[in-house]
């Protein structure tokens, strides 16, 4: 019974303190409301992500639409014959919602050049295609393609159904701890003409 007045006391306490008003309101009142707000706040931005994710708004400027988007529409993975397509962002943007928060903070960026007009014209962007690529591969390498890991793994391959070529690319690759992105620069878009390719490790297409 002890026990029992002392929880009833306590509970009083709480809700004594929670009544209390403040200058205007009470603090339970602010709770309540600041917690309805952060739900609305929550749902609205992860609305807004989702919205700014998907392929349609990533070709809706021009500079991606005329330039990698149209080299993308001919490479596997844009059309194959199991017809899994993988687009911009399972490519440029992670899963993981802390990276995926981070990469849409680092996109802001791309916003001030869309501004400056940066790579508003095809010449533009030839000029500063390596320079970007530069950028992709770095972050690629630096996640262990972390992307291209959502649905290739080389723990998953089936070696004897590969090309004699791949197949040792891979087993070699997995030996020496390398990842997509070290072989496969020119899987999805076209490479920088000034890029040169090491015949050794280039695997281009396959």
């Amino acid at each position: 019974m002890n026990e029992h007045n002392k929880m009833k006391n306590w509970l009083q306490s709480v809700w004594s303190f929670l009544k209390k008003p403040t200058a205007k309101y009470s603090l339970g009142t602010l709770l309540v409301v600041g917690f309805v707000a952060g739900i609305i706040f929550w749902g609205g931005f992860n609305t807004a992500m989702e919205m700014t994710n998907n392929e349609t708004f990533c070709i809706s400027c021009h500079e991606m639409r005329e330039n990698v988007f149209e080299e993308y529409k001919d490479t596997v993975h844009y059309s194959n014959r199991t017809g899994v397509r993988a687009t911009c962002p399972d490519c440029h943007v992670p899963k993981e919602w802390t990276y995926k928060v981070i990469r849409k903070i680092k996109a802001t960026n791309e916003l001030y050049h869309k501004a400056l007009g940066s790579i508003d014209t095809p010449e533009k962007f030839e000029a500063k295609r390596l320079q970007l690529a530069r950028h992709v591969w770095k972050t690629m390498k630096e996640t262990d393609s972390r992307e291209c890991r959502n649905c290739h793994d080389f723990k998953s391959m089936d070696y004897t159904e590969q090309g004699r070529r791949s197949m040792r690319s891979h087993e070699k690759g997995l030996e020496a701890g390398e990842t997509c992105i070290d072989c496969h620069k020119g899987i999805a878009h076209s490479l920088p003409a000034m890029y040169e390719v090491d015949p050794s490790t280039a695997v281009g297409h396959e």
